[in-house]
């Protein structure tokens, strides 16, 4: 059964780092497009940072500089090492997979069909 796994949530004050792990069962993901995601309560699902399938990073304009993605396909890991949080970065985040990603004129286009079930970050003032 392909599945994808969350860890690494938690409460934090602000200011302070945690590191999201999302881990494939079923499946190895060298070759997809990977990312996280997050929700707010009342807020749209949003992309926070991608890794594509040739290495290759995005980051929303809100985390750029504090978040970084990382993979590891030989332990078909994905990581988001968190830091500098805020309050507004509280949310449940996800991590997805897209078996089908394609790349034309240096942008990707990732259809994102594999979700975890989420791990909730919470941030404290």
């Amino acid at each position: 059964q392909v599945q994808l796994v969350e860890s690494g949530g938690g409460s934090v004050q602000a200011g302070g780092s945690l590191r999201l792990s999302c881990v494939a069962f079923g499946y190895t993901f060298d070759s997809y497009c990977l990312g996280w995601f997050r929700q707010a309560p009342g807020k749209e699902r949003e992309g926070v940072a991608s890794v594509y399938s040739d290495g290759s990073k995005s980051y929303a304009d809100s985390v750029k500089g504090r978040f970084t993605i990382s993979r590891d396909n030989a332990k078909n890991t994905l990581t988001l090492q968190m830091n500098s949080l805020k309050p507004e970065d509280t949310a449940m985040y996800y991590c997805a997979a897209a078996t089908q990603c394609t790349v034309a004129a240096g942008i990707w286009r990732p259809r994102w069909n594999l979700w975890g079930q989420g791990t909730q970050v919470t941030v404290s003032s």
